[in-house]
């Protein structure tokens, strides 16, 4: 799911120059795999002090995102089984994922940002992730602006 098929209104129909999503996305990004255990997942999370990662097929393909959220049905898990989970991340991760694409500006993320609970995008060019941006992103762009684009 994303917004790539809807009719963009472009900066220049606004008369105004923003950003693209490409300009401020995070390149260096972490990734989970569905196979990995989720135990080793909530580790990446908290030693990379992240909310959630992608989940990439071996072709880089977006399959799932797994989130805090999603990794705490693993304590109910595993309190309603009385044991721990051996499950991976495909057990746990959301298959459906809203993504974004590298030509929409900052203006239509924060359009996203605003009427979604998300809190990052993956984001994709020719379905094949090539970052992610985040809420911050969108702040520390809207820092660097200068006052004439307003």
């Amino acid at each position: 799911m994303n917004f790539a098929g809807r009719k963009k209104e472009t900066s220049e129909t606004r008369g105004m120059k923003f950003p693209t999503i490409d300009k401020i996305m995070d390149k260096d990004e972490i990734t989970l795999s569905p196979d990995q255990p989720i135990h080793e997942a909530i580790n990446v999370l908290l030693d990379r002090q992240i909310t959630g990662a992608p989940v990439l097929d071996k072709n880089r393909k977006i399959v799932g995102m797994i989130t805090e959220k999603d990794c705490l049905r693993v304590l109910i898990d595993s309190a309603y089984h009385n044991m721990p989970s051996d499950k991976t991340v495909a057990s746990y991760m959301s298959p459906v994922v809203k993504t974004v694409t590298t030509d929409h500006d900052i203006l239509d993320l924060a359009n996203e940002f605003l009427t979604t609970n998300f809190r990052k995008f993956p984001v994709v060019y020719k379905e094949t992730l090539v970052g992610q941006v985040s809420r911050r992103d969108v702040l520390r762009a809207i820092a660097d602006m200068n006052n004439t684009t307003w």
